[in-house]
């Protein structure tokens, strides 16, 4: 059977959009190209994924508060500096990935703008749940496949 042709999404702000923030922030979501298939998962292709994902924030290509992989797609909360493309950052990071931890990648990526603090909690309380609503764990604290920077600074401080 034939599937139709996925349209590609544009990662450009239309010319309207008013934010008075300099970093916008984003609600991310990136699929292996085989649904159903757990490639993320696995401890050792998740220590690469979140290498990945440090690496890239110390040398400033994106600020990633949250990011949770589930067997088959991920989930983040992140933004870049107004100088940086967000789609330029998930495109090399996927790549990298790609070839380090042999993750096979849909193209492109889903991407919303978190335009308030209601809106980040909720998509944020959306990320930490997904692991519990697939009934993969009990709770959420239960699913070790998670960079939380937001608990983090919270513990620390």
């Amino acid at each position: 059977m034939d599937r139709p042709q996925r349209k590609t999404l544009d990662h450009t702000v239309p010319h309207w959009v008013f934010d008075e923030s300099p970093d916008p922030v984003f609600f991310i979501t990136i699929c292996c190209a085989e649904r159903g298939r757990n490639q993320l998962a696995i401890a050792d292709t998740w220590l690469q994924i979140s290498e990945a994902v440090l690496h890239r924030q110390a040398s400033g290509d994106w600020r990633c508060t949250l990011f949770l992989a589930m067997p088959d797609h991920l989930h983040a909360i992140v933004s870049c500096s107004g100088d940086k493309s967000l789609a330029l950052a998930v495109r090399s990071w996927k790549r990298w990935t790609a070839q380090k931890a042999g993750i096979s990648w849909q193209s492109g990526f889903f991407d919303h703008r978190l335009r308030s603090q209601a809106s980040a909690a909720q998509k944020r309380n959306y990320i930490l749940d997904n692991p519990v609503r697939a009934k993969l764990v009990a709770t959420r604290a239960d699913w070790p496949f998670v960079l939380d920077q937001f608990a983090e600074e919270k513990a620390e401080g």
